[in-house]
């Protein structure tokens, strides 16, 4: 087993986790990975465990690449003011490659996710969300943060004193680096939004970068609609229906 934590009062958790979260019945999510809410001591963690690789991924994440557990604690390590608390993740292997990963967070009890606001005509201070989050990703690409799955499940928010706190999950897949405007603008492109929600955005964001209003909102839509249009034909091949 390999592990490592933020605090070693979180070993003896980390060792155990295989019991805590096979115990647990609080399953938040359960697709590929699978999200539980654990309590612990006087905290409340998500976990989330990886599935089990396949036997080349499994050689892959033992001898050349980081496993995706230890990558979610090293990336929010890395930018843990735009991320919930990161504890600590744990590895273990079986017949000498990695199988089993885990990694824990803080518990961010958020209010809504960007896809709320981004779905609902009628969600309340639309408007102020929106520039709030123009507010953050900027914030995140003027750190050189590039999300490769800013996608509206992997945004939370919170509202607290009239103000919006942000934080990003699913981080295992990120790039650090300067970012030029045709990335940053494509980084919005998987939020599947309208395309009137998304000009909203996207100015509030050109007035941050003092960049080119018209020509801005032109590559963003643009972006957006191809992106849409990949998963759509996607979803053609495989015969289910596609959103617009």
């Amino acid at each position: 087993m390999k592990f490592k934590s933020i605090d070693n009062r979180y070993i003896d958790f980390l060792k155990k986790i295989r019991t805590y979260f096979n115990d647990s019945r609080n399953s938040i999510h359960k697709a590929r990975n699978e999200i539980k809410i654990i309590d612990f001591e006087d905290e409340s963690l998500v976990v989330k465990s990886f599935k089990i690789p396949n036997i080349i991924n499994k050689i892959v994440y033992t001898f050349f690449k980081d496993s995706k557990a230890k990558k979610s604690y090293e990336n929010s390590i890395k930018i843990k003011d735009f991320v919930p608390k990161p504890i600590g993740y744990i590895e273990f292997k079986k017949f000498g490659l990695i199988d089993e990963s885990y990694f824990v967070s803080e518990n961010f009890k958020y209010d809504f996710t960007i896809r709320e606001p981004l779905v609902s005509k009628e969600f309340p201070k639309k408007d102020a969300v929106f520039k709030a989050f123009a507010e953050f990703t900027y914030k995140l690409h003027e750190e050189g943060i590039f999300h490769l799955d800013y996608s509206p499940g992997n945004i939370l928010i919170k509202e607290e004193n009239g103000t919006y706190i942000f934080k990003i999950v699913d981080i295992n897949r990120m790039e650090f680096k300067p970012l030029s405007l045709e990335e940053r603008l494509k980084n919005f492109s998987k939020l599947w939004a309208k395309d009137e929600d998304l000009k909203t955005i996207i100015k509030e964001y050109c007035q941050l970068i003092n960049s080119d209003e018209d020509s801005c909102v032109k590559t963003a839509l643009k972006q957006s609609q191809a992106h849409k249009d990949r998963k759509n034909a996607k979803k053609r091949l495989r015969g289910e229906a596609v959103v617009d």
